[in-house]
């Protein structure tokens, strides 16, 4: 696209489904290597990657030649189909529907990728539903509790 310039950075944040613990740290990485391939293969880059068990978050830059909604569903499909080929868990891994996307200037992106690469850290304080509604409540974006991730209570 001669002559289009873009300056565009997100953070995509997406769960397993029933917010299981099924990423397990043994072949995390392995799987966020696999997912970068993803989003590289899809002409897109990742600035940071990370999360815990149930549920992973993802800074990229994206440029106009793409649809967010298609990015994270080919991200999604080829994860899923990576851990359920390799059998990794027991049974099939799948995501849940839906996801966040929220976007940064290039001035806050020391900050998120610290945030990101921090999630273990982060998590010992706080619950992944309270760190997304709270994603949700600082970007002003309207949400309906019955419709967000399936909140599995133990």
């Amino acid at each position: 696209m001669a002559n289009t310039y873009s300056q565009v950075y997100v953070q995509i944040v997406f769960a397993v489904k029933g917010r299981l613990n099924l990423i397990n740290p043994a072949w995390k990485d392995e799987l966020y290597m696999y997912i970068c391939g993803i989003v590289n293969g899809n002409k897109q880059k990742v600035y940071a990657i990370g999360g815990v068990q149930d549920h992973i978050h993802i800074l990229v830059s994206l440029k106009p030649n793409i649809a967010i909604s298609d990015l994270v569903r080919d991200i999604k499909a080829g994860s899923s189909k990576w851990i359920n080929e390799r059998r990794l868990i027991r049974g099939r891994f799948q995501w849940q529907q839906g996801f966040g996307v929220f976007s940064y200037a290039q001035s806050n992106l020391d900050y998120i990728i610290a945030y990101i690469n921090n999630q273990e850290i982060h998590h010992q304080k706080k619950s992944f539903k309270d760190e997304y509604v709270e994603l949700l409540e600082l970007f002003k974006i309207d949400y309906n509790e019955n419709y967000l991730f399936e909140w599995i209570i133990y």
